[in-house]
C-alpha cells in the first residue's frame, strides 16, 4: 500500500516541518512515521508488546521460548520470528487483536494531534528504529509524545493480553496431556541423535560428495539465519555440508546446483509448487515449522544433524 501513498506521506513530513519552523502545529497526521512507529509498532499487527507478554505471563513452554527468541527482533520491527513461531499468522486467537490494535493506535495518535495539539511527525527515521523512540524523536520530543508512547504500550498490552492468555491456556493443557508422550519421544530422539551421525556420515562418505543446501524464505533474510547456522555447524563438526540463502522466486536458475532445499515457514505454502521441480531434478525438499525453524537457527549442531538425517 505504501507505494500508492508514498508521495503524500513524505510530502506531509516536509509540510509538518515547515509548519513547526514557522511556529505552528505540525498537524498533518498521514505521514511515514504514522505507519512505522504507530500503526505497526513492533511490526505488522503492532506486536511490540506480545513477546514481553509471552515472557512475563505465558505458562506454556512454547510461548516462553518464542518470547525469548523474538523480543529483540520485534523491538526493531522485525516480527517474522514471532508471527510464524507462535504462530500468530492464521491463528484464530490473534485474529481480533492483530487487526484491532493498529487501528486503535492510529486513532489514539490522531486524537493526540487533532484534539490535544501534539505535533505530528516532522522527521523521517529508519523504519527499524524502536517504535517508542521513533515516535518521540520523529515528532520533535514533545511532552505529549512521551505520554502517547506510554499510552500506546499500555493500550496494546491490554488488547493483546486476554488473547495471549487464552491461547497460552490451550497450549498448557496440550502440554500437560502429552507430557509423558513428549518425554518418551525426547528420550527416543536422544538415542537417535547418538546413532544417526555415524550412519548418515557413512551414507555421505559412500557418495563421496558434499551436500549443497539451499534455504529459501520470502526475502533471503530469514533464510540467511539457517544458512549461517549450517555453515557454522558444518565447520565445527567437519560435516560435508555447504549452505546458501535465497528468496523464493529467484531460485529457479540455480536449483539444479543443490542437493536439498529447505523451506522457511514463510514459504511453506509453495511446497507443492516447488516439489514438482525438486522431484524432477532429484532434489530433497523439506518444509519447516516456526518453532522448529527458530530452534535450528539457534543451534548449529542441531541444524547440521537435521540435514544429515534427511540422507539416511
Amino acid at each position: 500500500m505504501e507505494p500508492a501513498i508514498a508521495a503524500i506521506i513524505y510530502a506531509n513530513v516536509e509540510t509538518n516541518l515547515q509548519l513547526f519552523n514557522s511556529g505552528e502545529q505540525a498537524s498533518k497526521v498521514l505521514t511515514v512515521g504514522l505507519g512505522n512507529f504507530v500503526g505497526t509498532m513492533g511490526g505488522t499487527g503492532a506486536t511490540l508488546v506480545v513477546p514481553f507478554i509471552f515472557l512475563l505471563f505465558a505458562k506454556s513452554k512454547q510461548l516462553k521460548a518464542v518470547g525469548k527468541a523474538s523480543f529483540i527482533p520485534v523491538s526493531f520491527a522485525v516480527n517474522e520470528p514471532l508471527l510464524f513461531a507462535a504462530p500468530m499468522i492464521l491463528n484464530p486467537y490473534f485474529f481480533i487483536p492483530f487487526l484491532l490494535t493498529p487501528v486503535v493506535n492510529v486513532c489514539l495518535f490522531k486524537f493526540f494531534v487533532d484534539v490535544l495539539g501534539m505535533n505530528s511527525f516532522m522527521y523521517v527515521l529508519p523504519w527499524a528504529t524502536p517504535a517508542p523512540i521513533g515516535l518521540v524523536l520523529g515528532t520533535g520530543m514533545g511532552i505529549l509524545a512521551f505520554v502517547l508512547a506510554a499510552v500506546l504500550i499500555v493500550v496494546d498490552f491490554l488488547i493483546y493480553l486476554p488473547f495471549c492468555k487464552a491461547y497460552d491456556a490451550v497450549l498448557v493443557e496440550k502440554e500437560a496431556q502429552k507430557a509423558e508422550v513428549i518425554a518418551t519421544e525426547e528420550g527416543a530422539s536422544a538415542d537417535v541423535r547418538e546413532e544417526v551421525p555415524v550412519a548418515a556420515s557413512q551414507v555421505i562418505s559412500d557418495a563421496n560428495k558434499e551436500i549443497n543446501v539451499l534455504v529459501l524464505c520470502a526475502g533471503a533474510g530469514t533464510s540467511a539465519m539457517l544458512a549461517n547456522a549450517l555453515k557454522k555447524g558444518a565447520s565445527e563438526s567437519k560435516a560435508p555440508i555447504s549452505a546458501m540463502a535465497g528468496a523464493y522466486g529467484s531460485h529457479y536458475e540455480m536449483l539444479q546446483d543443490f542437493d536439498m532445499v529447505v523451506l522457511a515457514p514463510q514459504v511453506n505454502s509453495y511446497y507443492d509448487d516447488i516439489k514438482e521441480d525438486t522431484d524432477r531434478l532429484g532434489i530433497k525438499l523439506v518444509a519447516t515449522k516456526g518453532a522448529e525453524y527458530i530452534g535450528l537457527t539457534r543451534d548449529p549442531e542441531k541444524a547440521v544433524q537435521f540435514i544429515l538425517n534427511q540422507f539416511q
